[in-house]
């Protein structure tokens, strides 16, 4: 797990980078070009093995997971990398308030604390100023609430689907959409839609061909990581461990030139992460 919260955080990292160059629908696009590399090759290898039936469900999966990408890169370019990070984090927060909403499921009072520790941390963080307005932050926390939509509908599918299947739905709209926002973008170019509209640029020098690649590729080793994390120990323990992801990204956006945390947001860092560590760690 700590494997795959270097390379998310080295991810969100290159991404912030690159958005200086390249619009963020753009950084989208490569990000999954290169993962539906490696997945398709998985399946060409070994065939997959589902019963299938929820075709609109996978397509909404996909759909749902590529807009929340493309918030977090948003938020990662105007917010910086730590509070990017920070907002997205507070996904557990939602899929457990989704969970009771959407699918019934019963609350224990220690859980309810949790959400009640979380959602105080985000009124911490979510202070809108004049170097960061609220559509910034807006835009940032529902990242998250996206993220918890679309694992909400993969806990739905993984009855119905292989894992790379869901994936690849991913991975695909990560292609389809991308395209779309861009041609619209091109010919329709609107500010106030700049999170969902961008124009394509080909990349100038080795160094940014170099960046596209390792963005897509990096990001394929976290979810290598992350699968086999998850795969030999216990969910809510490995869950746990991930949020040192906020430590670790905070620390790369100081590098890349984020100014350091006042002490409210610390303050909402730590709440958060108490939060979503007691969701995770729930039976």
């Amino acid at each position: 797990m700590l494997g795959a919260v270097v390379c998310f955080g080295v991810v969100g990292a290159i991404a912030k980078w690159l958005s200086a160059d390249f619009h963020t629908v753009q950084l989208v696009l490569f990000r999954n070009i290169v993962g539906v590399v490696f997945v398709g090759a998985s399946v060409i290898k070994r065939p997959l093995n589902q019963k299938g039936g929820r075709l609109g469900l996978l397509i909404f999966r996909g759909v749902i997971g590529t807009l929340s990408l493309y918030l977090f890169f948003y938020a990662v370019q105007t917010l910086g990398l730590g509070a990017a990070t920070t907002y997205q984090y507070t996904y557990p927060i939602f899929l457990a308030l989704l969970s009771w909403l959407v699918v019934g499921e019963t609350l224990t009072y220690r859980e309810w604390a949790a959400i009640a520790v979380g959602l105080g941390g985000v009124l911490f963080v979510f202070r809108p100023d004049l170097t960061m307005p609220l559509r910034n932050h807006a835009i940032g926390l529902s990242n998250a609430l996206l993220t918890s939509i679309a694992y909400l509908a993969i806990r739905q599918l993984s009855q119905y689907y292989d894992t790379r299947a869901i994936i690849l739905s991913f991975m695909l709209s990560g292609i389809v959409m991308p395209i779309i926002s861009m041609i619209l973008g091109a010919y329709y170019p609107d500010t106030s839609f700049d999170f969902l509209l961008g124009t394509f640029h080909w990349p100038t020098s080795v160094v940014q061909w170099v960046a596209l690649f390792a963005l897509g590729l990096i990001a394929v080793g976290g979810q290598v990581f992350l699968t086999e994390a998850f795969t030999y120990d216990k969910a809510g323990r490995v869950a746990a461990i991930g949020y040192s992801n906020i430590v670790f990204s905070s620390i790369l956006g100081l590098w890349l030139g984020d100014p350091f945390p006042d002490l409210p947001t610390i303050i909402g860092i730590v709440l958060i992460i108490s939060g979503g560590v007691m969701v995770s760690l729930r039976k």
